[in-house]
């Protein structure tokens, strides 16, 4: 051993008179702080000294006491300093508080964030609606009626995602009232649900002239706001109606063909791919795949209480 410790079978005598020397060090100092000469530095430290502590007789586990000994002090005691806890994350906290509880899935900002600003809650629709605002983001502002931002339950579990508005949807404001909507209000039904209780929306929020695809500038300049609106929402599952959602949500351009039918995620909630109504009306045989998806569905994601 090092100068100055005592040999192990003196230890326990040793370890008993230093404590003695320890609780008058703190009687006398009546709590001031210690002050080490060259603290801060290791030639300040002769030994640090771990002795195990048994007592005879008894059944308790032997009891380790640490003191360390500072050059001038003749081996009085000085408290052991710990390092620094790591700081715990307010998640972490929370979840200590409730070790039980499940974290809603938080999904991402729909864009790069400072720090601050992307741990903060998510926006509400209507935040996300008010930054929207009367958008000229791209060249569909120039020939919309309204803006088609999106229409159910903010909080629904279930979101349906298309590509574009129609023109009965420019004139009304409202995502799937024509045609192509009916259908698919009689596809929500059949799975169980009211349009008021699902969330539906478009990739693009302005109507595309003569209802041509959106083009990639215009994708690119809507895409912060669906994701936003998704964000907001945080639904249990995803379901894209048409390339168009799925190859913008899944960053992908594999054909829907390939894709429908398919569980995909979209930063971490379950998406299923299915065909747009509106081809749906013009190819009637494929119905039949497009509500064996539902079915998937339902049988993944049942209703509560049906």
């Amino acid at each position: 051993m090092a100068d100055g410790v005592p040999p192990a079978e003196d230890a326990l005598v040793q370890v008993l008179t230093d404590v003695r020397r320890y609780l008058g060090w703190h009687r006398d100092t009546a709590g001031e702080e210690l002050q080490l000469a060259g603290a801060g530095s290791l030639e300040a430290l002769v030994a640090a000294v771990s002795v195990e502590v048994t007592v005879e007789g008894s059944s308790a586990p032997p009891v380790v006491v640490e003191y360390v000994e500072v050059a001038g002090e003749s081996g009085t005691p000085a408290p052991v300093d710990e390092p620094p806890a790591a700081p715990v994350e307010p998640r972490a906290l929370a979840a200590r508080a409730q070790p039980d509880a499940v974290p809603l899935p938080l999904l991402p900002p729909p864009q790069e964030t400072s720090g601050a600003s992307a741990s903060a809650e998510p926006p509400h629709l209507d935040e996300v609606r008010r930054q929207l605002g009367d958008c000229k983001r791209c060249k569909l502002c120039s020939g919309r009626k309204n803006i088609v931002y999106g229409v159910g339950d903010p909080r629904a579990r279930l979101v349906f995602v298309g590509e574009g508005p129609g023109a009965e949807e420019d004139h009304q404001g409202i995502p799937f009232v024509g045609a192509a909507g009916q259908l698919l209000t009689k596809m929500i039904a059949a799975m169980g649900y009211g349009r008021d209780e699902v969330y539906i929306c478009n990739v693009v929020k302005c109507r595309p002239p003569g209802n041509r695809n959106p083009e990639a500038d215009e994708i690119t300049a809507c895409q912060p706001f669906l994701e936003a609106q998704l964000n907001a929402i945080r639904p249990s599952v995803i379901v894209t109606l048409g390339k168009f959602a799925a190859q913008t949500l899944l960053r992908t351009d594999t054909p829907i063909t390939r894709l429908r039918g398919q569980w995909r995620e979209y930063v971490g909630i379950p998406l299923m791919p299915t065909f747009h109504p509106a081809y749906l009306l013009r190819n009637p045989a494929e119905k039949k795949s497009a509500w064996t998806d539902l079915k998937a569905v339902m049988a993944r994601f049942p209703k509560p209480g049906a």
